[in-house]
């Protein structure tokens, strides 16, 4: 299994498949519009600038299960991320990360790091080229933290 195996919702309520993202280094985030880490956006973006020409993606996942820090539509929240943070990056529909409605790929993700659920927002987990997840970051480790392994991955 990889995330390839696993189909999500865009913005817009249509499913896409992961495997759309084959032979690239993907970065998965649940992300908030109201947290204390929600200025990580604004790294997060420059990470997906400086390498999304080298096979890089990040897809943000909004989630409102943490003291409901995102409670707006799918809209909303896109229009806040790209006014504020100027997000290009994919942004998801809104999933939940954990509980009797956790997203499969929430499960597989956690599955497969170190079993721990989501704790909050942004809590970071990054792909390989293969599908395979190279490294979990918790949401204090900030998207600069996380540039050293990145630069790995797209050496491969």
């Amino acid at each position: 299994m990889s995330i390839y195996d696993y189909k999500v919702k865009d913005m817009k309520d249509q499913e896409i498949s992961l495997a759309d993202f084959k032979g690239k280094v993907v970065l998965i985030v649940n992300t908030a519009s109201k947290c204390g880490f929600t200025p990580q956006f604004e790294g997060l973006e420059k990470l997906y600038d400086t390498y999304k020409d080298e096979d890089f993606v990040i897809l943000g996942f909004p989630c409102n299960q943490f003291l409901r820090q995102d409670p707006a539509g799918n809209d909303q929240i896109l229009e806040f991320c790209q006014v504020n943070y100027g997000v290009t990056f994919p942004m998801l529909g809104k999933i939940k990360v954990k509980g009797k409605e956790q997203e499969p790929l929430y499960k597989y993700l956690i599955e497969q790091t170190n079993g721990k659920s989501i704790k909050w927002n942004f809590t970071k987990f990054l792909v390989d080229q293969d599908g395979k997840i190279s490294a979990r970051f918790e949401p204090k480790e900030t998207p600069e933290q996380i540039e050293p392994q990145l630069k790995e991955l797209l050496k491969k």
